[in-house]
């Protein structure tokens, strides 16, 4: 009998604000090492539009996907 791993999956928000193009990429470690913390590995990082706050546009984003082992 073969054993089925159950996994969870976590899809996060990381936007940047509208002023300014560059990355915070200090902001983006602490956001993956807490969720490593809790037990979640990053499956994918995708960029996207992401829908703001304030007003009907978007700005860039990432969508940070992680995966853990359900139990």
């Amino acid at each position: 009998m073969s054993s089925v791993h159950a996994y969870e999956y976590k899809v996060v928000t990381f936007r940047e604000s509208l002023i300014g193009d560059a990355l915070d990429s200090d902001k983006l470690e602490k956001v993956l090492n807490k969720h490593a913390e809790d037990g979640w590995g990053l499956k994918a990082i995708t960029s996207a539009d992401v829908k703001g706050r304030i007003g009907p546009g978007a700005v860039e984003g990432l969508l940070l996907t992680f995966e853990r082992p359900r139990g």
